[in-house]
């Protein structure tokens, strides 16, 4: 992901980073209005906003009454951003990581954020019975091949009739592979929405509602290719 990145001992996908906190303010604008954001170590993109970040907010378009899903959501810019421009909907912002999930908080109250909450948790624990009109994320692909899976797997759970997954990455993080995953089998239709930097936004419409059928089928396929090199 970013070059800024926690080394491996402290992942940013950790519970409790134990990385001396060192908090920053950055700021971005977005429609118009400038966003202030605060920052820390032991956080991913923790010297602000990174390149795919930043491109998956530019190309992340949201109905007024859309609720969506910031899943990994870091310092929370993705959160934020879509709480702009869902003015009517609701924004759910979820992360292991608690002291990201402490920064996201507070960034929404600096950014006089109303209709989002933060909620601490792995993947969709925190949104268990819970459906969205969007899930958007940055994974964490250095967290593995199989986690990464997890997300796109479990996402069509969580995403109403014509709900939509939007995720980043660049071709080092195997964004291409993920995007041939979804292609050949996600039940709709599969877009780039943007590329830029060597990061692609890709974005997976649910076609129906519930669980693909040939889904469960994966869990083997899926076993035999996490040990494989992102293309």
């Amino acid at each position: 992901m970013a070059n800024d990145e926690p080394p491996i001992a402290e992942q940013y996908f950790a519970e409790q980073p134990h990385a001396r906190s060192v908090r920053a303010e950055r700021r971005f604008l977005y429609r118009g209005e400038l966003l202030t954001f605060l920052v820390d170590t032991g956080t991913f993109s923790s010297h602000g906003l990174d390149p795919g970040t930043s491109l998956l907010i530019e190309n992340l378009v949201l109905r007024p009454t859309d609720r969506v899903l910031d899943l990994g959501c870091g310092w929370g810019a993705v959160g934020v951003a879509a709480a702009k421009a869902a003015t009517e909907g609701e924004v759910v912002l979820t992360d292991v990581n608690r002291r990201a999930t402490r920064l996201a908080r507070e960034n929404l109250e600096r950014n006089r954020v109303r209709n989002a909450e933060v909620r601490v948790g792995s993947l969709y624990e925190p949104v268990e019975a819970e459906r969205f009109d969007v899930i958007a994320t940055n994974p964490p692909f250095h967290a593995g091949r199989e986690l990464v899976l997890r997300i796109i797997e479990q996402a069509p759970d969580h995403l109403r009739p014509d709900g939509r997954l939007v995720l980043v990455g660049k071709g080092s993080q195997g964004i291409r592979f993920y995007q041939e995953w979804l292609e050949a089998h996600w039940p709709g239709p599969v877009t780039v929405l943007g590329r830029g930097s060597g990061y692609r936004v890709v974005e997976a419409r649910m076609h129906g509602d519930g669980r693909p059928s040939n889904f469960p089928a994966l869990a083997a396929a899926r076993r035999h290719s996490v040990g494989g090199r992102s293309r």
